[in-house]
């Protein structure tokens, strides 16, 4: 499925309700990655994941190549979080009210987690043990 935006919500912390829609963004390839975004009153949190079931062996194998220092040269924190099925991280970024700079860092790093999810999958292949 190709996205063609991205919608910021406000997400408040007491309820975790989301109360507002901060803004939509285009984006390009890379952003059908991302399961949430919102903004918490302090950061911009956006999970991604995988975008398909893995096997068992590739879970630990993604985790093992998947290069998070990419994100952080770029400026952005990047935990996993492993609280769901497949690998799963958040990328945490400042808030800006200015439309078009968020716009960049939300194609910066779809177009890294484009990338670095499609290295991640060819380099595992050779793992994999029967």
């Amino acid at each position: 499925m190709e996205f063609s935006s991205l919608v910021l919500m406000e997400r408040e912390k007491e309820t975790n309700y989301l109360v507002k829609e901060l803004g939509s963004y285009e984006v390009g390839e890379g952003a059908e990655y991302v399961t949430k975004l919102f903004y918490d009153g302090d950061e911009i949190n956006l999970y991604f994941d995988t975008q398909r079931d893995v096997e068992e062996w590739e879970y630990t194998a993604i985790y093992d190549v998947f290069n998070e220092d990419k994100f952080e040269e770029k400026g952005f924190n990047i935990d996993v979080y492993d609280e769901e099925y497949n690998p799963t991280w958040i990328i945490k970024f400042q808030y800006d009210e200015e439309h078009e700079i968020i716009k960049e860092k939300l194609e910066k790093i779809c177009l890294l987690i484009k990338q670095e999810m499609e290295k991640a999958f060819s380099e595992i292949k050779t793992m994999k043990i029967d």
